[in-house]
């Protein structure tokens, strides 16, 4: 059911090609596979040897959706910024879980590409882009036992007294030494192969000058992680706790520190996580969408479909509304991200805060149209509800990201 139009009335037909592929692909395998596992009781048994997941995650490899973001140059899918949203959003639309799985093993890999570092990416990188059996998946550790969405902002007390991070590097002579824990909401946590950690790469700077980012293969000796994570929503995205005890990297794994902060830029190309994010979303708030119009065109009440009703038309465009508002604001943030020399953070920030919340409001507002039956597990859309609940959270609370936002809104205005 096409419920949109496409409003770029130059989008190149390699792209709408791109997007029916990945539709295709979202519908008759992502739904299936992520219904599948969020009935599964154990966290356990969604990474289990045999779970669907693996079908799911050798799939999509070998059809080369891990490797959508980077160059042709590096074997990639080279898509641009627009390609990446058009590729984000259907993800998004066949399930928010999987679609992060997928979005984040690429994400330790393609940091090591941006450096030009040839030996790094010969090791690494290639052997991601040729894996077609999901033998390399990467994650992004960032949050910590103490130390959440206050990583965009600074690890300050109530003082403003700078505190410590948990994960803390230490220089020895050619290596770094790596100790400390990531909390259990690491995406990806407990099935990674590689992480492109956030950590503290000179303490003697404090939390926010002396930060790092080190890419670590977890196949070191002193890498070890929890249990899975059991959660409310997005049940088929595996997360769980990394623990760090002595595990020493060359300094050269070290991709961003107080002495490497050129870097960093290449680093923000697309505007990182939270710009996938808001993608992601504007996908699941269109899912939750299409799931309410296609219930008022069936379900019969006081004699005629429900979407008769003038109170159910007017939710459906205001639903509507926020659907399209998500993705001409999401796909602007990518596409002005990704060419951009110096990425606009703050647009990044926007989309993810607004695209989570609009595809929250949007599940909430097709749950209650559906009425009783869409608090059945008969229905998708409770467990759409529960997915986009959970984004208000994960990548930065949305209250957080927004001090953030705010502080580089007022510097560029300066």
């Amino acid at each position: 059911m096409e419920t949109y139009v496409e409003l770029d009335t130059h989008l190149p037909d390699h792209y709408r090609t791109l997007k029916e592929n990945i539709h295709r692909f979202a519908r008759e395998v992502m739904r299936p596979t992520a219904a599948a596992l969020d009935r599964l009781a154990d966290p356990g048994a969604v990474i289990a040897a045999g779970s669907p997941l693996w079908d799911f995650l050798k799939q999509a490899y070998r059809l080369g959706y891990n490797k959508a973001g980077f160059p042709t140059q590096f074997g990639g899918l080279g898509l641009s910024g627009l390609g990446q949203h058009i590729y984000l959003e259907e993800l998004g639309w066949g399930s928010a879980d999987l679609a992060l799985t997928l979005g984040l093993a690429g994400a330790p890999f393609g940091a090591l590409a941006a450096t030009g570092n040839r030996e790094l990416i010969e090791k690494y990188v290639v052997p991601f882009i040729q894996d077609r059996e999901a033998q390399y998946i990467g994650c992004w550790p960032v949050t910590e036992p103490q130390h959440g969405s206050d990583w965009v902002t600074g690890l300050w007390d109530r003082e403003h007294n700078d505190l410590a991070g948990h994960v803390i590097a230490r220089r020895d002579g050619d290596s770094y030494v790596i100790s400390g824990q990531k909390s259990a909401w690491v995406s990806n946590g407990t099935i990674a192969t590689h992480g492109l950690v956030i950590l503290i790469a000179d303490s003697s700077r404090g939390s926010l000058l002396g930060r790092g980012v080190a890419f670590v293969p977890f196949d070191l000796p002193g890498v070890s992680k929890g249990k899975p994570l059991n959660k409310l929503g997005q049940r088929a995205l595996n997360q769980g706790e990394i623990f760090f005890d002595e595990v020493r990297i060359p300094s050269s794994y070290m991709l961003i520190a107080p002495d490497k902060p050129a870097a960093a830029a290449a680093n923000g190309r697309g505007g990182g996580p939270n710009a996938m994010v808001g993608a992601v979303f504007t996908g699941v708030a269109r899912a939750a969408f299409e799931i309410a119009l296609d219930y008022s065109r069936q379900r019969i009440q006081g004699g005629k479909p429900i979407c008769e009703h003038q109170l159910v038309q007017k939710q459906l465009f205001e639903m509507f509304t926020k659907v399209e508002a998500c993705r001409l604001l999401s796909r602007a943030a990518i596409t002005y991200n990704t060419d951009a020399p110096v990425p606009a953070m703050e647009y990044s920030i926007a989309s993810k805060t607004f695209c989570t919340q609009a595809a929250f409001e949007v599940a909430s507002d097709a749950l209650q149209l559906l009425g009783g039956n869409g608090l059945s597990k008969e229905y998708p859309i409770e467990k759409i509800f529960r997915d986009a609940r959970a984004a208000l959270i994960e990548d930065g609370t949305n209250d957080v990201l927004s001090l953030a936002g705010a502080s580089l809104v007022l510097a560029r205005a300066s």
